[in-house]
């Protein structure tokens, strides 16, 4: 079981790799800048017209935001602690594999804390 369970995992890995077309290029934070995204490392504010803030305040943990809809992937990957997202276009679909370790904001309104270790999802509408 634990072999089947490691090559699940290390498939899944090599496919990411794969998929990312890792150049040596900033991939992931060119296409999250494109569509509507800012990066941002420490305090990310937020107002009550700003759809979408995430923020690790735990362990890092993977997060993927994409759009609604479309399922434009905006961020898949980790985030370490301290660092987090800030979106200013909706509606957003938002999943974090350690729910408990992320502070979600939404439209200006922290969310309720995801119980830690267990998967965390969140829909962001147009506030």
């Amino acid at each position: 079981m634990a072999v089947v369970a490691l090559l699940v995992v290390g498939g899944m890995a090599l496919f990411n790799a794969l998929d990312s077309g890792d150049d040596g290029k900033p991939h992931q934070a060119a296409a999250s800048s494109a569509s509507g995204a800012v990066k941002q490392t420490g305090t990310a504010s937020a107002s009550a017209t700003t759809p979408l803030v995430i923020k690790v305040v735990g362990a890092a943990t993977n997060v993927v935001v994409t759009v609604a809809g479309s399922n434009e992937v905006l961020q898949q990957g980790v985030l370490n602690p301290g660092e987090g997202r800030k979106y200013d276009d909706a509606p957003l679909n938002v999943v974090a594999s350690n729910g408990g370790a992320v502070q979600v904001i939404i439209c200006g309104k922290e969310q309720p804390p995801k119980e830690n270790g267990q998967r965390g999802t969140w829909f962001v509408n147009k506030c």
